[in-house]
């Protein structure tokens, strides 16, 4: 098995992009492999890693079908209702408190 080229940050060459970049593009990675890999150096920890992608053998981004607008809507829904007072709050909630902020904030009566 091969390695993987390792570029600096900022020095990789022209034709591979990140996925944020393909998909800024228009494409997407298409199930081919990483083609070479990205390093940006950081004082106290390891080094942040990115992925590069071929820009001539990505893909188009599939249409968002019908189908899948309604289950993303479905989905950000349950991820906005309170499971306590069961309301629609309009923001995501907080996986650290599980519920919306009036209802943690607000003592419970019956505990």
């Amino acid at each position: 098995m091969a390695t993987l080229p390792v570029y600096r940050w900022h020095l990789a060459p022209d034709g591979l992009a990140t996925r944020r970049q393909l998909r800024a593009l228009g494409l997407r990675p298409g199930g081919q492999d990483v083609a070479a890999q990205l390093e940006r150096p950081r004082r106290r920890r390891g080094p942040l890693v990115a992925y590069l992608y071929r820009v001539d053998r990505a893909r188009p981004v599939r249409p968002m079908t019908p189908g899948r607008a309604a289950a993303l809507a479905a989905a950000m829904r349950a991820r906005r209702t309170c499971p306590n007072c069961r309301t629609d709050v309009g923001y995501c909630i907080p996986r650290s408190l599980g519920m919306c902020v009036p209802c943690h904030d607000t003592p419970a009566l019956s505990r």
